[in-house]
Parts: structure tokens; C-alpha cells; sequence
């Protein structure tokens, strides 16, 4: 049975109704422009497949592609089109004939006549629902001009408007990039761009031109091609997701790095772990994994840096099974290949944890990695401030880990977010008595009191273990601290 006309017409397409606010509006023309092989075609099935599942007529008309080249496509991702009807509007042969050449009248002005009238017939032979008509860069040829280009968009545009049709057209911009005659006629424009980064598979993406009396989510949306179709990742807005919840405080399974944060993290908020690599910024946020699980409650990790199964390996050493709260259910664990993932679909699987898996700890190793699946610093920070504020909107907690630049000295992180989380603990390397130890400082905390010491603390088969504030040193931050005291209060060596 068919849709109302006052509802939108679903395009069938993960997250692009969201994106246009409900779907296309009934009975108007729209333009879906982008390069070859960004994704148009793919996405205009789509939209007849679901139109097709609602009992619609659907109508494809093609300008560019065979009819066997279309099924053979729409195969590839296990589609059926048996309910679309395929119109191949192509040249008649005749039209191709060197014989029949008109001397006196272009070609193309014959062609062009045919082809509207072919159009025509198609639609009045079957009063189609939806209509998809691919592509305009043939007519646009076949005009030669833009007056009798503009003509021939409005008579198709009037023509269609008085039989109640919903009309896709597409155009794969290989005529005539700056030519925007459509854009005006259309009552709404989606654009899908392709991008080619130094390294890794393109990134394609699309935004919304125009809506008429619609309001639509604007900017860039990050988009894939998979089997089964287009998934579209809109762009996360914190805004629109807030939850009540309880700030209750939460603790570490560490007694001693509780006491360093003032008594544990308060539920909401987000925690930044700073460190040269080697420190142990993973087994920190470990700790507060384990201890959630241990509440009863769900955690996801995000790696990027490392390999999952030496994670495994490096946890069990410390006494931590990670594979077994996985196989509970109380635990996902997701490698991350930032060369391969967009941002838009980190923060689309981030949010899948939230809201479908009710985890309410969300680990990210590192801010490195995920800067890397960026195409620059500015955008990284923008992602992560909407990322971070949805998060500590759903009542979730976040541990986010950054590996410095250096072992010792002045170190610098890649990114600067330090202003963006609510919790920020720093770790560092530092020489003393000969040896090359681990020191720990709460730096900031915005929910509460926290320590102001640094302390030394050692990882070991049981996990963390701290010593004393070293209040006999100077310059431990540095590095290369300066003893001011008489003897110095370090940890042994743990057997």
C-alpha cells in the first residue's frame, strides 16, 4: 500500500532521512549531483527499492547505462529489481546512421525532441510513483545551450509536478562543473564529493545544498559504499542528545590512584591521560575498566595503536582478563584502522555503544590514532569537542589516552585538548638513584578537590602500585628531578 503523500518519501538510505529531516517531499523534483563513482546511482536505487517496498510504482530511466549494466550492479549488492521498472532511453539507431544525418537540422536538435518525447511516453505508460532519471549531463549535451537547457528542465519539472511524482535526477557533473541551472529549478540538491587523501582509501562525503521549506541537517555527512548500499554517518550534534542521570563519583580499581583523584571520576565526565609512551597510560584506564565491569556495567575500548591479541597478552600479565569479559558480554573491544575508517563512522559506532549497548564507559587509545583518520588538527578538535559532549550528555565516561612527543624534557602532544576534558592526569618518565622511573600528577579536575603531590608508581603482576609524594624532588616533570631532601622516599624494586 502506498505512503501518504503527506509523509516524506524514505530514500532507503541509512541516515540520509535523517540528515533531510524525514525523507524527500512528495510530489517534487530533486537533484542528486557528484562526480563519477561517488555513490549516485547506488543511491537512487536505493531510493526505488524503498519505494518499491511501500507498494510505489518506480520508474528508471537511463541515459548512461545499459539495462544489463544495471542489474549486474544492483546484483553486486544482492538487490532484486524486479519491481522497478528499467527504461534505457539511449540514441535511436537511426539517429547513429551516417546515412540519415541531417544536413540542414542538427543532430542533436533531433535528439534532444526524442528524447523528451520518449520520457514522456515511459511515464505516461506506467504513472510512476518515483521516478529516477540518470543522468543530465545527456540532456544537457543535447541542449548545447543553457537557455534551451533551462526549457527543457522546466517542461520536465512541469510535466512531472502535474502527475504527483517524486523526481531524483542525477547529474555526474562531467559537462559543465559551474553550471548551477538545476539548482535553482530543483526544490532541494544533495552533492556527494570524493576525497583522495595521501594515504588510504577515498573518503566520500555529501551535504545539502538546498532544502525548500524543510529544515535538514547542514554540513558535511561522511558517507561509504558497502555491500547492501550507501550508509550515511550524520554529523554528530551534542545539542540534540540529553539524558538525566546521576553524577554519582566512580572509582578506579586502584585505592591509591582514587586517593590522587580526589576519590575516583564522577560519572559524565571525561578523562584526558597524557604520557610519552611506555608509561602506562593503556593500564590506567584499564583500571577504571575493571572496575565498572565489576559494578555490573558495560565498557567499550577503541584501539588504535595496538594490536588486540598483545593487549590481551599485556593485560594478562597484569592480572587483567580482558578476553573474559568480552566472552560475557561485558566488554567490546573494536580495532580501529584509522586509515580506513572516516570520522563520521568512529562517532557512528561510538554512539551504536551507547545507545544500543548501554555502555557507560568508553575508552579511546589513543587521540592519536583517531587524529590520524583526520584531514586536519581543526576538524579533530571540533570532532572531539561533539564527541566528548555527547558522551558526557548519556551519562557515559570517557578515557581518552594521548602519547607525547619524547621520553623526557619539554614533550609536546600532537593536539592540544587538555581544555576539553574535565579530568587530566599526567604521566612521566624521571631519573633517580639510577634508574629510570614512572611519576603521576592529577593536573586538573573540574568536579572536585583532587591532589596536588606527584607520586611514583611501578606496574607490576598486580596491577599499579604508588609510593609517597615525592616532596623531596624538584623538576620531576622535567625529567630530570633535583633532590632537596635527605633521603629519598622511592618504591624497591618489586620482586
Amino acid at each position: 500500500m502506498r505512503d501518504d503523500l503527506s509523509s516524506g518519501a524514505r530514500t532507503g538510505v541509512q541516515g540520509l532521512d535523517d540528515i533531510l529531516g524525514g525523507g524527500l517531499t512528495r510530489g517534487r523534483l530533486f537533484l542528486l549531483e557528484g562526480s563519477p563513482g561517488t555513490g549516485k546511482t547506488t543511491i537512487a536505487t536505493q531510493f526505488l527499492l524503498e519505494g518499491a517496498r511501500n507498494g510505489e510504482r518506480c520508474l528508471h530511466i537511463t541515459l548512461s547505462e545499459t539495462e544489463d549494466e544495471m542489474r549486474e550492479s544492483a546484483q553486486s549488492h544482492g538487490w532484486d529489481l524486479s519491481d522497478i521498472k528499467l527504461f534505457e532511453l539511449l540514441p535511436p539507431e537511426s539517429l547513429l546512421d551516417d546515412e540519415q544525418q541531417q544536413s540542414l537540422l542538427y543532430s542533436s536538435d533531433l535528439e534532444l525532441g526524442e528524447t523528451t518525447k520518449r520520457i514522456f511516453a515511459a511515464f505516461d505508460a506506467l504513472k510512476p510513483d518515483r521516478v529516477v532519471l540518470d543522468s543530465l549531463s545527456e540532456i544537457r549535451l543535447l541542449a548545447q545551450s543553457s537557455l534551451r537547457y533551462r526549457r527543457q528542465i522546466l517542461a520536465l519539472k512541469h510535466f512531472f509536478s502535474t502527475q504527483q511524482a517524486t523526481i531524483l535526477m542525477l547529474d555526474d557533473l562531467t559537462a559543465d562543473v559551474a553550471d548551477k541551472t538545476v539548482h535553482s529549478v530543483a526544490h532541494g540538491v544533495i552533492r556527494l564529493e570524493e576525497l583522495s587523501p595521501g594515504y588510504g582509501p577515498d573518503r566520500r562525503r555529501l551535504r545539502i545544498v538546498k532544502f525548500r521549506g524543510r529544515r535538514f541537517r547542514g554540513g558535511y555527512h561522511d558517507f561509504v559504499i558497502d555491500t547492501g548500499g550507501v550508509r550515511v554517518f550524520p554529523r554528530l550534534v551534542s545539542a540534540e542528545h540529553k539524558t538525566d542521570f546521576s553524577r554519582e563519583m566512580l572509582r578506579s580499581d586502584s585505592q591509591e590512584l582514587d586517593a590522587l583523584l580526589g576519590g575516583g571520576v564522577e560519572r559524565g565526565s571525561s578523562v584526558l591521560v597524557l604520557g610519552p609512551a611506555g608509561t602506562g597510560k593503556s593500564l590506567v584506564v584499564l583500571t577504571f575498566v575493571v572496575a565498572a565491569v565489576a559494578r555490573g556495567e558495560r565498557a567499550a575500548m577503541f584501539i588504535f595503536d595496538e594490536e588486540i591479541g598483545l593487549l590481551f597478552s599485556r593485560a594478562i600479565g597484569l592480572g587483567i582478563d580482558l578476553q573474559k569479559m568480552v566472552a560475557d558480554g561485558n566488554l567490546v573491544i573494536e580495532q580501529v584502522d584509522a586509515a580506513e575508517l572516516s570520522p563520521g563512522e568512529f562517532s557512528e559506532r561510538v554512539r551504536n555503544c551507547v545507545e544500543r549497548h548501554a555502555v557507560r564507559t568508553i575508552v579511546i587509545d589513543s587521540l592519536n590514532g583517531y587524529q590520524a583518520a583526520m584531514p586536519e588538527e581543526n576538524a579533530l578538535v571540533l570532532h572531539m569537542h561533539e564527541l566528548l559532549q555527547y558522551l558526557n550528555r548519556q551519562g557515559a565516561t570517557t578515557f581518552l589516552t594521548v602519547a607525547q612527543h619524547g621520553l623526557v624534557g619539554d614533550m609536546k602532544a600532537p593536539v592540544d585538548v587538555t581544555y576539553l576534558a574535565d579530568t587530566v592526569i599526567l604521566l612521566r618518565y624521571f631519573e633517580a638513584s639510577g634508574r629510570v622511573r614512572r611519576a603521576m600528577s592529577v593536573i586538573k579536575k573540574r568536579t572536585g578537590s583532587h591532589e596536588d603531590t606527584i607520586r611514583e608508581f611501578r606496574i607490576g603482576h598486580d596491577g599499579l602500585r604508588f609510593g609517597a609524594p615525592l616532596v623531596d624532588f624538584q623538576g620531576v616533570l622535567r625529567g630530570v628531578p633535583t633532590f632537596t631532601g635527605e633521603k629519598p622516599a622511592l618504591l624497591e624494586d618489586i620482586p
